[in-house]
This record gives C-alpha cells, structure tokens and sequence, in this order.
C-alpha cells in the first residue's frame, strides 16, 4: 500500500504534462523561428555586406590602376607582366603587410580591360563565367581635348557568387554556432518545463488531495505554506477554511448539545411535576398548574429565541425597517423599566441626545432593548448602577450602555455574543437566562445595518457600544 500510494504521488498530473507540453512547444517554435529568422537575416545582411564591400574595393583599386596607366600610358606593362597582377591588388586594397590577403580582396576576383574589350588580366576559372561578372569602367583625365578617355574596365566577381567559399568559412561556422544555440534552448526549456510542470503539479496534486480529504469531513488536514506565490495564499487560504469549517463543525456541535441540555431542563420539570400529579403526590390545584404554565411559557420562550436565531443565520429574519426616533425608543423603554431596576437595586442614568433618527423596526429594538435591561439586571450585583448615552459620531447612532460590577475577563470578551455561552458554568437558566439574550441582541443590530461590540466598564462592569447609521435624505426617500 505504501508503494501505490507512492508510485501515485510520483504519478505526473494532467495539469503539470499540459504545462510542460505547453511550455516546450512554446520554446521549440520561439527558437526555431529565431533559427529561420537569424539564417535569413545572416544569409541576406551578409550578402548586402559582401556587395558593398566588394563595390568599394574595386572602386579603391581602379583609382590605383587609373594612376598607374596615367603613369605608364598604357597596360602593356601589365600585359607583359601578369605575375604582378595579385601584388598590385594586394597593395592598392592596402593589404600588402598581411601573410595571407582577405577573402574579399583575392586578386582570382578581379579582372582587367583594355578600351578595346581586350583582356590585359583573364578572369580566373570558375563555374560562373565572365558574363556573369560586375564591370566598372575606367576613365583618365589626361586627354588631348580635355574630355574623359574610357581606358578600360576592371571587373570584379559579385557576391553572390563568391558565397560558395565564404560559406564555407563564415556562414557555416554561424549557422553551426546557432544549431549549438538553439539545441541549448531546447535542452533549457526542456529542463524548464519539467521542473516547473513537476513542482506545479504536485502542489495542485497536494491541494485536490487536501481539498478530498476535507469534503470527506477531514477538516484537520493543513497544507505546508511555503513561499509568498499564489500558490502560498492559496495553501493559507485553504488552511483557514479548513480551520473555520472545524470551528463551525465543532461550534454546531456545541449548540446542539447545549440546546438539547436547554430544552430537557424545562422538560424534566413538567415530567416531574406531572408524574407528581399522576401518582397523588401533588395535587392538581391550580397553583401546580401555574408552574407548569410557568414552564410551559419559558420552554416557549427557549424555542422563540432559538427560531429568531435560526432565522437571522438564513437572513430571514421578520423585520420592517422605517425611519424612526431612535431616541424615543430607548428613552420610552428606560422608563418603563425604571420600577424593575429599583427593584434589581440598580440605579439609571442616562444621557440622551434627542431627535436622533434611524431606519428601524420599533418591535425589535424594543426587544433588543429589553435583552440588554435582562443581561444587566441578572448579572449585576446590587446595588449598582446602569448608565444609558446616546449621541450622534461620524454619521452614526452610537448608544454607550454600561454597568457596574461585577466585570467580565479581557478574554472572554469576544464569546458573550455566542449562543449558549455563560462566563460562569455555575450561571444556570435561574440566575443568568439560557444564554441567548446577548446572541439575539447582536443579530438584532447587525438586521439594522450596525455594530455591537463588548468592551470594559469604567463603572466595574460591562460595556457594550452599539452604531446604528443614521437615517439620510437618500435612504429616507427609498424608503
């Protein structure tokens, strides 16, 4: 098993042979394009070169000629004479201090005229014959009349024809050099596309096996982050999604087991009591029946709050969102709270800005309101002290509602939002609520578009700081 399953990571993935397949082609058609184009380029450059080249030599050696006939008044000294023909080419080009004269001054590449057509110096033996050669006619200066005299004409063999022995010296040489170069591009990009295709397909390979395992449930599985690439964010990424979906798998876990242990509270009580009336213990008057109404209307409540809950995680939650005072809201419900805080010991103090207007639901903030009055009333020690502020900063509603002691720990901050959680296991649903008040709360401001964040209290306790945006021209006609 461990061989397979070694033979298959070693296995080369689709996506890597594509990559490679892709990078190869790509460099095979670069450098063969590049082969084709330098050979054109070399083979007509080089011929252009020649050409010109061999039209300014023969043009330096007829002005050496037309001195020395000028000289001598005719070529019958050449004539008599031929052997000094390549000594002649050799230093009108300027080559006469060279052990071996240049492939383009070769005095076999010229030959000589006199004004009669007559050769002074035959063409040298060649598959290209005399017709086929470039003549340049020779004129002196010294005349009778005062008129140019035609006194012969050199010719010279063109380029194209001397190629057959500069190929082999020259462009040869090059073209093998740039089958040399690009051979080694080949073998590069081979090389190239190998280990990139290699090393790409097995981080993808690692990634689809990562991402199998955690569609299984596997939701431990982590992938190596290595590196600042794409690739890297991607492995992050995938790391935090695995960690959020185990947190979630584990937080739903959690509430279910915690909203089962809600539920089977209340239901154990009205089984005791019931069988407690079945078997006589209790008589069935209508106090017993008041505490199993009692029971009845908290395990309801338990249900609502679970159903308001679930509704806000799928966004569904029932609100009609109207521009409002969201001063008088809060101050009309702090009023009528005032007989139940003194009576929890606590005493109010507030501090309300007036005509501050949002866009809100007025039955849902009246029960946000009425969650926040419960969490410091069943978690505050008396007597203590409850102060309310609401004010306008950049744009937003914000409502400062703090408590006295006792406080929560910097650490268990972040958690008083999640469902079923107490600071304290020894809260139980007497003296701290089933633990939803708070969850309810924040879901009911974010439907509002705002913010509930937990903080400290300078009085000892809690605070919390809830921004609701304010209502503006724009939103008020949409709505």
């Amino acid at each position: 098993m461990a061989l397979l399953a070694s033979l298959r990571q070693w296995r080369p993935s689709q996506l890597g042979f594509k990559l490679f397949v892709a990078i190869l082609s790509v460099n095979v058609v670069i450098a063969a394009s590049m082969f084709l184009a330098v050979s054109y380029s070399i083979d007509r450059g080089f011929v252009d070169y020649l050409n010109q080249a061999q039209e300014r030599r023969a043009t330096l050696l007829a002005d050496g000629l037309i001195t020395r006939w000028e000289t001598q008044g005719s070529w019958e000294w050449l004539a008599q004479s031929p052997e000094r023909w390549p000594f002649i080419v050799r230093f009108e080009l300027g080559q006469e201090h060279r052990d071996r004269p240049s492939p383009l001054g070769e005095a076999r590449d010229f030959a000589l005229r006199d004004s009669h057509g007559d050769y002074v110096i035959q063409p040298s033996n060649s598959r290209q014959g005399p017709s086929d050669w470039r003549w340049l006619t020779l004129y002196s200066d010294i005349t009778e009349n005062g008129s140019k005299q035609a006194i012969g004409s050199l010719g010279f063999r063109p380029p194209h024809h001397m190629m057959e022995r500069m190929e082999s010296r020259f462009l040869e040489r090059q073209q093998r050099n740039l089958v040399v170069i690009v051979a080694s591009l080949v073998l590069a990009s081979l090389l190239l596309a190998g280990g990139l295709s290699w090393w790409l397909g097995r981080r993808t390979r690692a990634l689809a096996m990562a991402t199998l395992l955690l569609t299984e449930g596997d939701y431990h599985t982590r992938l190596p982050e290595r590196g600042r690439d794409e690739l890297s964010r991607l492995a992050r990424d995938f790391n935090v999604l695995a960690a959020t979906l185990e947190a979630s798998r584990d937080a739903r876990a959690r509430w279910v087991s915690d909203t089962a242990h809600e539920l089977r509270t209340p239901l154990a009580v009205l089984r005791g009591e019931i069988e407690a009336m079945q078997d006589g213990i209790r008589p069935l008057n209508q106090e017993n029946l008041t505490s199993l109404a009692q029971e009845v209307a908290q395990l309801e409540r338990l249900v609502n709050d679970l159903r308001l809950l679930s509704q806000s995680d799928a966004g569904a939650l029932d609100i009609q969102l109207a521009p409002m005072n969201l001063s008088d809201s809060l101050s009309s419900r702090l009023s009528d709270a005032d007989r139940w805080l003194e009576e929890s010991g606590l005493a109010l103090i507030t501090q309300i800005s007036p005509n501050v207007m949002v866009r809100g639901d007025a039955q849902r903030l009246r029960q946000l309101w009425n969650n926040l009055l419960d969490n410091s009333c069943a978690y505050t020690q008396a007597p203590g002290e409850l102060q309310v502020t609401l004010n306008i900063q950049h744009q937003h509603a914000v409502i400062v509602w703090q408590d006295s002691s006792p406080g929560v720990p910097g650490s268990e901050l972040h958690r008083l939002t999640e469902r079923l959680y107490r600071v304290e296991g020894s809260r139980n649903r007497a003296s701290g609520g089933s633990g939803l008040g708070l969850s309810i709360a924040s879901a009911l401001v974010n439907a509002h578009g705002g913010t509930l964040e937990a903080s400290a209290s300078a009085l000892g306790g809690l605070k919390w700081t809830l921004r609701f945006p304010l209502l503006t021209p724009v939103n008020y006609l949409a709505s």
